[in-house]
């Protein structure tokens, strides 16, 4: 028996029972008589929309419900057997490790080996056990070379890593992670996600993993538990999740599972393997595969909606032969790499790459917030920029002050938010919290002579469902509609499908391509949709297109 599994064996991991809580000022209720048993050991993803109570029955998990966020309280919360309206968040740090969605908020200390040090000097560990317990867990998620690094120098996916090592550095019996690879790219993520399961089976760990991008978890998961408006809606295996998904929340199922329900064909896959060994049966045939020509829909050369082409319309950002150096406290590094770059009104980009590529610091040299060493990088109709953590928008303790006003009612809509004024931001989800950040962003400037010719957007889908994804697509060719050219830097190939007409992949500082999104975005590994990895066909990327593909192949 493991030593985690051991300090268990007695009991569960986490049981909740008849668990109700309100916010306080909330007008409803986050989590609503929810009973629910996970043993020592279990791989649990946590599914439910944006809002629906995941994030609050974390919360609830490791004691900051009640004890930081306040609120009313009733039923029972037992970690390891412990009660969380008698143990805090301190006391519970052995049993039970969190990594929040803003992992930014968790860190405290100066240097990262502080910061892996810290809670195993609060549990008054000996010097050598805590210097072996800091090289186990920092070799473990691979990221030794940081434990020197200053925490404000790190990136977000380092942070999100850094969180991780934190929670982990205790060996505790029970980790619950929320969206833990919502700012990695997709090598990084699943790299992670398999992290978590080698963790879980080799140290028996109980994982927790509540992640809106499921097609990148539900192989790993021994169960899926999906919340519902504060209520379980759904506790049972990936497969069984996907069929209820697809009945009753397709906002929730994964890409490959909307193809084979829109085709009316059964068992759904959980996975691209799944997928594809479906479709060899349903074909008699290997699946297929690089046939037909590509989609060429959206080129840089093609006519828009309006008939203008590309070239005539003004720039709203330009890039010359642009350099940008950032020291991390070892000396300037060229982050931005004589990058050339053209982006015009009305276009609609999706900005990917690997963690680290320049994406933000792009965007950043547009803002005029970071400055170029050599070349030129300019916005000139103006420019609008949301950052990658909602905490550099949210400085007040009421939702009506940071957004007043009828101008703050129009931005609150425009991403579909509706709260109270009275709300506190730090008691709202993550997704949340991010739709607020955008929100104040765009507020009184999403028409007219206000309306900035450039929007550039940081990894804003932080925390959203599907449905709210669909919104920020929806708000994007609105603004495009308006003639601001809108860049989005995501890690979410399946979002860039959906707003994108062009992707500009940036690699080490540098663009290494960069095309209409049906060319970028078919045809790869990692930086193609599931739809594109199913069926391996140029040009094929969208869900609707798989649908018509294997009715297709099935007739």
């Amino acid at each position: 028996m493991t030593p985690v599994a051991e300090r268990t064996a007695a009991g569960l991991a986490l049981e909740l029972d008849g668990l109700t809580y309100r916010y306080s000022g909330a007008p409803g209720l986050a989590i609503v008589d929810l009973t629910l048993a996970i043993e020592p050991g279990e791989f649990i993803v946590l599914a439910g929309g944006s809002g629906s109570g995941k994030t609050s029955l974390l919360r609830a998990a490791c004691g900051l419900v009640p004890h930081f966020h306040g609120g009313e309280i009733s039923g029972r919360a037992l970690v390891a057997g412990r009660d969380t309206r008698e143990h805090g968040p301190g006391e519970l740090a052995d049993v039970v490790g969190y990594v929040a969605q803003d992992p930014e908020t968790q860190i405290v200390s100066t240097t990262v080996a502080a910061e892996l040090d810290l809670p195993l000097r609060f549990r008054g560990d000996h010097p050598a056990e805590r210097a072996r317990a800091v090289e186990e867990v920092s070799l473990a998620l691979g990221i030794p070379h940081l434990l020197p690094r200053t925490v404000t120098t790190l990136s977000g996916g380092e942070l999100q890593r850094v969180a991780l090592a934190v929670a982990l550095v205790t060996r505790p019996p029970l980790i619950l992670l929320d969206e833990p690879t919502s700012q990695l790219d997709p090598v990084s993520g699943d790299e992670l996600i398999w992290l978590l399961r080698r963790l879980n089976e080799e140290w028996g760990v109980a994982v927790v993993l509540a992640e809106h991008r499921l097609e990148r978890c539900l192989a790993a998961a021994d169960r899926v538990v999906a919340m519902d408006g504060g209520r379980l809606g759904f506790d049972g295996s990936p497969t069984g999740f996907l069929d209820w998904a697809a009945k009753e929340r397709p906002e929730l199922a994964t890409p490959s599972a909307l193809m084979f329900a829109g085709a009316g064909l059964r068992p759904l896959p959980s996975g691209v393997k799944d997928a594809r060994r479906a479709l060899r049966a349903l074909s008699g045939r290997p699946a297929p595969g690089r046939g037909g020509e590509p989609s060429r829909t959206g080129t840089a050369d093609a006519p828009d909606h309006a008939g203008a082409r590309r070239g005539d319309r003004p720039e709203a950002l330009v890039a010359r032969g642009a350099w940008v150096e950032l020291d991390a406290g070892e000396g300037p590094v060229d982050v931005i790499r004589g990058v050339d770059l053209s982006i015009r009104s009305g276009e609609k980009v999706a900005l990917m790459g690997r963690n680290g590529a320049g994406k933000s610091t792009l965007m950043r040299a547009a803002a005029g917030i970071a400055d170029t060493v050599a070349g030129r990088i300019e916005a000139p109709g103006g420019i609008a920029l949301l950052t990658q953590s909602p905490g550099d928008f949210l400085v007040r303790e009421r939702i009506g002050d940071e957004l007043p006003g009828a101008a703050g009612e129009a931005a609150m809509r425009a991403v579909g938010l509706d709260l109270s004024p009275e709300r506190d931001p730090r008691d709202l989800s993550g997704g949340e919290r991010q739709r607020l950040a955008l929100a104040i962003a765009l507020a009184g400037r999403m028409e007219g002579e206000a309306l900035p010719a450039l929007i550039c957007l940081d990894e804003p889908t932080r925390g959203m469902d599907r449905g709210l994804k669909d919104r920020l697509t929806d708000l994007a060719g609105r603004l495009s509609d308006r003639g601001a050219a809108v860049l989005i830097s995501t890690h979410d190939v399946e979002f860039a499908v959906s707003f994108a007409d062009r992707v500009i992949l940036l690699g080490d500082g540098e663009v290494v391509a960069d095309a209409d999104m049906p060319t970028v975005l078919s045809g790869g590994w990692y930086f193609a949709s599931e739809a594109a990895r199913v069926f391996d066909e140029p040009g094929l990327v969208t869900v609707d297109q798989g649908i018509a593909r294997l009715r297709e192949i099935g007739q």
